[in-house]
């Protein structure tokens, strides 16, 4: 049993700001996976280097490590560069190549050797970590995806019926996807949040964590 908690779910589900607060209020270190991806990025921005198709012997000159809870690039931290529109693009194509995410694999692993580390994505609970101590796939109706995306962005040009097709769209290509596709674990509790605040999201996963001991 590795000491994860693995939260997987769809795009605009809210994992990453559930999953902040519950590695905060569990006292462990939240992992982001995306920023790995967005971190390979930034490196092949750096060097030139064409993110279409990323060769073995980039990926593997790239040292990926997190030291308190900070992710470093070669020893170095991006910071606020990892975050930019550029990054976030480049993420998603690279993260659908089978070489990245084989190289990933044992950078993500390593995570959890020095402790309890909560770690979100599309397929922590059935990939990454398959042996994770609790899982839970956090999902919400492709409507209130929609709401919550329109009210973070309210001066945004695309319509309610627009974003909520493109966010369709993107559950489709991740379920579907040939490489790791989105899917919950088997053994993964379900936890729909269309009717719940974060908060409330946070205490149902800290509450079955709480009835569920785990050493």
């Amino acid at each position: 049993m590795s000491k994860v908690v693995a939260i997987d779910g769809p795009a605009g589900a809210g994992k990453s700001t559930v999953a902040k607060l519950l590695a905060e209020r569990c006292g462990f270190t939240y992992v982001n996976t995306g920023s790995l991806y967005r971190a390979i990025a930034w490196r092949a921005f750096r060097d030139g280097v064409d993110i279409g198709n990323l060769p073995g012997a980039f990926l593997d000159s790239v040292d990926l490590r997190y030291e308190k809870g900070v992710l470093l690039v070669d020893g170095v931290d991006p910071g606020p560069a990892l975050r930019t529109p550029e990054c976030a693009a480049a993420a998603s194509r690279i993260a659908v190549q089978p070489l990245v995410r084989k190289f990933l694999l044992p950078v993500q692993r390593r995570t959890a050797e020095a402790g309890w580390i909560v770690m979100e994505g599309r397929d922590i609970g059935s990939v990454i970590f398959p042996d994770a101590a609790y899982k839970f796939f956090v999902t919400a109706s492709v409507e209130e995806r929609a709401r919550r995306r329109m009210a973070e962005h309210p001066d945004g040009k695309l319509s309610f019926e627009e974003i909520k097709k493109m966010i369709s769209d993107r559950d489709y290509q991740d379920s579907h996807r040939a490489e790791a596709p989105l899917r919950q674990a088997d053994d993964a509790v379900f936890v729909d949040t269309s009717e719940l605040t974060v908060e409330q999201v946070v205490e149902t996963l800290r509450g079955y964590m709480k009835k569920n001991p785990r050493e």
